[in-house]
C-alpha cells in the first residue's frame, strides 16, 4: 500500500490498518525449512593456533 502522499498521520495509519485487515494472510512456512535460511553463513573459526 503506498502512502507516500498522506500527509496526514493518523489517516495513514487508518488507510495501512485498513489494508492490512484486507490482504490475504501470510502462508505458513513450508516444514524443514529453517527460519534463518536466507541468512548469510558466517565460516567457522578454526580453532588453534591464533591468526595473529
Amino acid at each position: 500500500m503506498n502512502t507516500k502522499k498522506v500527509t496526514d498521520s493518523a489517516e495513514r495509519k487508518k488507510l495501512k490498518r485498513a489494508a492490512r485487515k484486507k490482504a490475504a494472510p501470510a502462508a505458513k512456512r513450508a516444514t524443514g525449512v529453517a527460519r534463518g535460511s536466507m541468512k548469510k553463513k558466517v565460516p567457522k573459526v578454526t580453532k588453534g593456533q591464533r591468526k595473529r
